[in-house]
């Protein structure tokens, strides 16, 4: 580590990972909050279907789209400066949000609020890489795990409760509002305990990169973020179109003098896995609050704080398993991964089948084991699957290599939920079987958990084997 961040930034890294994860959990809070907010945008702006999907997608699309050069970007000059530059572009654009007076004014502040998600989160993971070591790196990335189960499943419930608290008028435009005065804080906290720049390692940032990048993941996002109001199966040429861009992304990263992303990281195992294990687990588990709120809230007449609260035990059992996790990654490594994925898959199953036996108003209720359970594997899923992702990189290409595995989560999300919508939705449309359509959306979830859990499970294969091998010479 160099001498610049042995500074009074590491002294007080636990500070500095607080005010990290309070950034970290607004930008990842505006991804999922925004859900029960819809029904009241669209009496106060009188936004149409489209307009309000643009609402939800705009943000993850334009997020996904700059994680990787803004990781490449930390790593290469100061990961406080441009955390602090998107915190600040995060607050400014949230209370633009708060205070639009036409849907597309709206539009325009939620992509540029995702813009400066997308600048901000691949700096919280390279912080923890300079930061922390050892046993205390696998702490705080359970605390980053905790940070990110909490905000996907708790914000149906904050929404909710702010909109009941502020009225179904202006209730909408407190939900971005609330992230102002936490945006300011946060940001003089910032300068003060986040370790200073360090100026010796100045390297260009490959701007042919960044556009061959860049337009691969739209053309990979749009399509999935778009997929219920772009109709017709033309959208879909983009996935291959996205694909043969990103191919030659790899191929010009390979002759380029300041490569955006080490292409070696990919012949770490732990790394190529692991962002496959993210990638696919993310696809089911954000896909659960997606349809569970519609099924609460259109299907069963739940209010929007009704849906959260019913939401709720899926993020306290991963809050809780997140911080148990991040102890105890060090010592059990992928196993634990594997271990959690199975416990997922066991609460989901088991959500399955209350919703089978009972399928009316108390199926908050019914569900509430069953999320727990799926929420305390999710816990045991991220924060260790993430920890032992970036266990072999150096910390001086930790926001980059953040970057990705985080893009492959967003990919993951977007795909997730088109799918997992399109299941659902279908089910609607032909039955108008609300507790129908869910089972058979749990169902395609349930799968991508399996499919996570066998990449899992090859990993672990593959070590015992490389293992073995290790130890036959002898």
């Amino acid at each position: 580590m160099h001498s610049h961040d042995r500074g009074a930034g590491t002294v007080r890294r636990w500070p500095a990972l607080a005010v990290c994860l309070v950034a970290a959990f607004m930008t990842l809070l505006d991804v999922s909050i925004v859900n029960v907010a819809l029904p009241t945008i669209r009496e106060g702006l009188h936004t149409s279907e489209a307009g309000l999907q643009w609402v939800v997608s705009g943000y993850a699309l334009t997020f996904g789209l700059v994680l990787v050069p803004a990781g490449r970007l930390g790593d290469a000059r100061s990961r406080r400066a441009v955390f602090m530059s998107g915190l600040a572009l995060f607050t400014v654009a949230s209370a633009l949000a708060g205070a639009a007076q036409g849907n597309a004014w709206l539009i325009v502040a939620r992509l540029v609020q995702g813009v400066a998600g997308g600048i901000l989160n691949p700096q919280v993971a390279g912080l923890i890489q300079q930061l922390f070591r050892g046993a205390e790196r696998g702490r705080a990335f359970g605390a980053l795990g905790s940070v990110i189960g909490l905000a996907t499943a708790a914000g149906p419930l904050l929404g909710g409760g702010i909109i009941a608290l502020a009225g179904p008028e202006d209730g909408w435009r407190w939900v971005f509002y609330v992230n102002v005065p936490v945006g300011v804080a946060a940001l003089f906290l910032a300068r003060w305990l986040l370790p200073a720049p360090v100026y010796g390692e100045r390297q260009g940032l490959d701007p042919l990169g960044v556009v061959l990048l860049g337009a691969g993941v739209l053309c990979l996002l749009l399509p999935f973020v778009q997929h219920q109001q772009w109709q017709g199966a033309i959208k879909w040429l983009l996935v291959p179109a996205g694909a043969a861009l990103i191919a030659v992304f790899t191929l010009w990263e390979r002759r380029a003098r300041s490569p955006m992303v080490d292409l070696a990281l990919f012949r770490l195992r732990s790394y190529a896995l692991g962002t496959l294990i993210a990638l696919l687990f993310f696809a089911g588990f954000t896909a659960i609050f997606f349809i569970f709120t519609l099924y609460l809230q259109n299907g069963l007449g739940y209010s929007a704080l009704g849906a959260g609260l019913a939401i709720s035990p899926f993020a306290v059992g991963s809050g809780v398993a997140s911080a148990i996790g991040g102890r105890f990654v060090d010592r059990l490594g992928r196993p634990l991964v594997a271990a959690g994925l199975g416990v997922v898959a066991a609460g989901l199953a088991a959500a399955w089948v209350a919703v089978e036996l009972v399928p009316g108003t108390n199926v908050g209720w019914a569900t509430a084991l069953p999320l727990l359970v799926a929420g305390f594997g999710t816990g045991l899923v991220i924060a260790p699957n993430q920890t032992i992702t970036l266990s072999e990189v150096h910390h001086a290409e930790g926001g980059s290599a953040a970057g990705v595995l985080q893009t492959g989560q967003r990919v993951g999300t977007a795909a997730g939920i088109a799918w997992v919508g399109s299941v659902f939705f279908e089910g609607v449309a032909g039955t108008g079987d609300w507790a129908a359509a869910f089972r058979h959306g749990l169902i395609v979830i349930l799968l991508f958990v399996l499919a996570a859990l066998a990449a899992a499970a090859a990993d672990l294969v593959s070590g015992r084997r490389r293992a073995r091998g290790t130890r036959a010479p002898g």
